[in-house]
């Protein structure tokens, strides 16, 4: 897996088909999509070439996060002990029955990796406070390796995803209470 660089400096520089034709992946198109896509202020496109796919996502848009209320179970008396590498139970703070999580969604479908090279530790842990320019971890789509910034800031109360799953586009990966 690469290290932490953009996604556009990881794609090959050029490659062909068997035609021996240029096809999307050539670095000078992507670099065209992306002066496209700031020209006309697109937040995504997709395009599609035969068997080759390409997604290109800005960042900062709003489409990777968003809103999730889930209900705070009631805290008993003598709570048991939590196992190791368990969350802890959330206390509430406030009284209030739900509280606000934000979904942090995969912008492409691909492969989930929870850290920057196999054996290395993971982004983001359960507990740790992120920015919006946090990145939490990278999803592989056609061999590119995507970084995936929070977009929000707070703390991270849950990975939905193990490392290596697959994902969907929108799928939920972490959820984060914000700050």
């Amino acid at each position: 897996m690469p290290s932490s660089r953009a996604a556009v400096e990881t794609a090959p520089a050029t490659t062909t088909s068997e035609t021996g034709a240029e096809t999307l992946l050539d670095i000078e198109k992507i670099r065209e999509l992306v002066d496209m896509m700031m020209a006309n202020d697109l937040v995504e496109i997709s395009l599609r070439d035969g068997d080759t796919e390409i997604n290109l996502r800005r960042p900062g848009a709003s489409g990777g996060v968003a809103p999730v209320f889930a209900a705070q179970p009631p805290v008993a008396a003598s709570a048991p002990a939590v196992a190791a590498g368990a969350a802890p139970p959330v206390e509430e703070a406030s009284g209030e029955d739900e509280i606000e999580f934000i979904e942090v969604t995969s912008p492409m479908v691909g492969t989930f990796y929870a850290s920057p090279e196999p054996g290395t530790p993971s982004f983001v842990e359960v507990g740790g406070n992120i920015t919006a320019e946090t990145v939490v971890c990278i999803v592989e789509a056609m061999k590119v390796f995507n970084e995936i910034k929070a977009e929000v800031s707070g703390v991270v109360e849950k990975i939905l995803v193990k490392n290596e799953s697959p994902v969907e586009y929108g799928q939920p990966l972490f959820l984060i209470r914000p700050h």
